[in-house]
């Protein structure tokens, strides 16, 4: 199983973004108005320069309760882990727990073409098992 199938079961193919020149407040606003934890930081909506979450709001405003001020630049992860629709779901099941991380943007080439989150991957493996099952308890319960 591929990461192209899990973007094409998401009910929305937007991928919301945010430019690093945004404040704080915005990226706040923006995450509370899609209901998600996450962003890509992009100047152009396909480019990916960075990515900031909710944890990262968190952990810089305990360190200093100014960051409310500061632009999205100034929180956000600029070394970004990254897939392509080819990866396995397997694959970034286990990266997603090594690293610890919630949301994986997807590319092709440098192109921004998706994002993927904990909750995408662990819904399409729920969907997935769900299916077996009822295949399973078809094959036991025919004729």
């Amino acid at each position: 199983m591929r990461i192209s199938e899990v973007l094409q079961a998401k009910p929305s193919q937007e991928i919301v973004t945010i430019s690093p020149d945004a404040g704080v407040r915005e990226l706040i606003a923006t995450l509370d108005e899609n209901n998600i934890g996450a962003l890509v930081v992009s100047s152009d909506g396909t480019t990916l320069e960075g990515i900031v979450s909710e944890r990262d709001v968190v952990r810089h405003l305990h360190r200093d309760g100014t960051v409310i001020n500061n632009s999205v630049s100034a929180i956000m992860t600029t070394s970004v882990q990254t897939c392509d629709e080819d990866t396995p779901v397997d694959e970034l099941m286990k990266t997603m727990t090594d690293r610890r991380i919630r949301h994986v943007p997807v590319v092709r080439g440098d192109v921004l073409v998706g994002i993927i989150s904990i909750g995408d991957v662990v819904k399409h493996r729920i969907d997935q098992l769900e299916f077996e099952r009822d295949q399973l308890d078809s094959y036991v319960h025919q004729g």
